[in-house]
């Protein structure tokens, strides 16, 4: 990975970790401050992805177009899920989880789909993520595994997790694969978001303007900051960063995300999950090797 990439990558998990910090304090408003959240960003991104197309050079095809779609479904399911997770958990059990279960199976997808060659440096790292995840969760405690609280913040950390792998996945074979420019790939599955959630909202418009009352400089917040995390990434994977790396790496923001809850949310974090973090990034170590 080239010191510009690793900059990117390092960059992009700081301000990932601060807007989910601003999700977790905006959870109560649901769905309505996901649908918000995707508007702002299709209006602050315009300008850029106008610039770039009217430049021209990019070749569009029904891949591309499948891609930009399946993108967008694969978002929506990541931003309902993780609000859900902040709901019911605190961000210190469902930050951590998802940020360890997405980068374990983005990195099998690599594998699998992408055809990049695994190392056992990268074999240890996902031991590594699997034992994190099970210190944060259970804070060293087993029996934690019996609680409603540890299930819920499990079930949902892993399930977004999964969407995370599942849109990393899809939009690494978009960018390296198909060449689709970054800021283009993730503001046209903003504006699919958008269509496909606008319906059903608008169904009872009062009740999510009810919904989002006080949320709206957060919510701004979240709009801008949310995609130019992600664009960071994707850039980084542009710049030829295979995606068995990038992905693990970009976790580091899930250590600051626990310390985050811990310190500015008041969350009961512990030694047990400080632990279970640092071995996390143990894990996303040994898989950049």
């Amino acid at each position: 990975m080239s010191v510009a990439a690793l900059a990117l990558v390092v960059l992009a998990s700081l301000i990932h970790a601060t807007w989910n910090l601003l999700t977790k304090r905006a959870a109560a408003a649901g769905a309505p401050f996901v649908l918000a959240g995707s508007a702002i960003g299709v209006v602050a991104y315009a300008p850029w992805v106008a610039y770039l197309l009217f430049r021209g050079g990019m070749a569009w095809s029904v891949p591309v177009f499948a891609c930009i779609a399946l993108s967008a479904i694969i978002h929506i399911g990541y931003s309902l899920s993780l609000q859900r997770g902040y709901q019911l958990a605190d961000l210190s059990v469902v930050y951590p989880v998802a940020r360890g279960t997405g980068p374990m199976l983005s990195t099998i997808g690599a594998i699998l789909i992408l055809g990049e060659t695994p190392k056992v440096e990268r074999l240890i790292g996902l031991a590594f993520v699997v034992a994190g995840i099970a210190m944060i969760a259970t804070r060293g405690d087993l029996s934690t595994f019996r609680s409603s609280e540890a299930h819920r913040g499990v079930k949902w950390g892993a399930a977004t997790g999964g969407f995370i792998a599942s849109y990393t996945v899809t939009d690494a074979f978009a960018v390296k694969g198909l060449g689709v420019a970054p800021v283009v790939l993730d503001w046209c599955s903003l504006v699919l978001r958008c269509f496909v959630m606008a319906p059903i909202l608008l169904r009872d418009p009062a009740r999510a303007m009810t919904a989002m009352r006080g949320h709206w400089l957060t919510v701004i917040a979240v709009g801008v900051l949310s995609p130019l995390s992600y664009i960071l990434v994707l850039t980084a994977l542009s710049l030829g960063s295979p995606l068995s790396v990038v992905a693990p790496m970009r976790e580091m923001s899930m250590m600051v995300g626990a310390l985050m809850g811990m310190i500015v949310l008041k969350e009961d974090v512990g030694p047990w999950r400080l632990i279970g973090c640092a071995v996390l990034l143990a894990g996303v170590v040994f898989l950049a090797l």
